[in-house]
């Protein structure tokens, strides 16, 4: 959990904002002895470098693009010292919580979740530069910027400096990857895996758009060139040649890896000099105080992989609750990772005991 917050906390480099927060979490309850107790993990980290009044201006207008005026439209009412429920520091929560989600889908299925930066403002990482099923953590940390390409990371922090130094800020682009997800979570419909997946990562700050699999470049193509074609691997697998779908077909995780993109647009608060109007109505000329991140996608990488982490830790335990109670044809052929022995009902498995 610390390494995850680590990953997250401000101040760890130039880059990002210059406030200094250790993010030392401690574990109040739900953990005894290194594991989890059954009963509810709360987690504390006090937050020791604030600065109320770096947002006095922000009491009298409104932050162009931030939540400042949507707030207050709806409630009447805000947190002006530091943003409140608006201000990123709300993915702590998210971030601890997507640690123990990780351990889990670790230990049942073998799931691993890796998220990187593939575009800043204008610089992009080609698509076939990163192999995602070699693609490990110690290449993502391997620089500030956390792109596993060392060359165009260099210049994502000069794209990040240029606009750092006259007080202004640039979006970007995260991939995330979720290797051996078990195939059926998901459910057809309302709530398929996809649309669990962008409605969690859609709900972190500063998030404008998703994509899977092939995306909007997949609206490009015919069926023909779309289609994965389905064949049996050495194991027996039913796996599929190419991976257009991102890993999820009706909604449905098929066994592939599952690839998503999320867009953040640039950090709101800027000091630059802008326009805006108060909450009485007037207008105004705003410039914005405080330390904030020139670019929100570095850190934001251990908060994708967190909300990725959450997402499919609450479809395996649907998955189980949902299926493994009810008989399924056990002469399918199994999925990447699974074992076809153990597709039994538990009426089946206290049989053969």
């Amino acid at each position: 959990m610390q390494v995850e917050l680590d990953r997250r906390r401000p101040g760890q480099s130039r880059i990002t904002t210059p406030r200094k927060e250790s993010d030392t979490c401690k574990i109040l309850s739900g953990v005894g002895q290194g594991s989890t107790l059954g009963t509810p993990i709360a987690v504390s980290v006090p937050n020791t470098d604030q600065r109320g009044n770096d947002y006095s201006e922000m009491a009298l207008a409104y932050r162009p693009s931030h939540a400042d005026a949507t707030y207050d439209f709806k409630y009447g009412v805000r947190a002006v010292e530091g943003g409140g429920r608006s201000s990123a520091r709300e993915t702590i929560g998210r971030v601890a919580a997507g640690a123990v989600a990780k351990k889990l889908l670790k230990i049942q299925s073998a799931t691993e979740v890796l998220a990187y930066v593939s575009r800043v403002h204008g610089v992009e990482l080609p698509d076939d530069v990163v192999d995602h099923e070699k693609l490990t953590i110690e290449q993502i940390e391997s620089n500030i910027v956390r792109c596993p390409d060392p060359v165009i990371a260099e210049e994502m922090i000069k794209a990040i400096d240029m606009v750092r130094l006259r007080g202004d800020s640039v979006g970007g682009v995260i991939t995330c990857i979720a290797r051996n997800v078990p195939r059926g979570l998901g459910s057809p419909v309302f709530d398929k895996l996809e649309a669990e997946l962008a409605k969690g990562l859609m709900s972190l700050p500063a998030t404008k758009g998703f994509e899977i699999g092939s995306g909007f470049s997949g609206s490009k193509m015919t069926g023909s060139e779309h289609n994965d074609e389905f064949y049996i691997d050495d194991s027996g697998n039913v796996r599929t040649r190419t991976n257009r779908s991102g890993g999820i077909q009706g909604g449905i995780s098929n066994g592939e890896t599952i690839v998503m993109r999320v867009a953040f647009k640039p950090t709101s608060t800027i000091t630059t000099l802008q326009k805006t109007v108060t909450r009485e109505g007037h207008e105004t000329e705003f410039r914005a105080r405080g330390r904030h991140d020139p670019c929100v996608v570095p850190r934001a990488v251990p908060m994708v992989e967190a909300m990725v982490a959450l997402v499919l830790a609450d479809q395996l335990l649907q998955h189980h609750a949902q299926c493994q109670l009810l008989r399924f044809d056990t002469n399918l052929p199994p999925a990447n990772g699974e074992k076809g022995s153990e597709n039994v009902t538990l009426e089946e498995a206290a049989t053969r005991r």
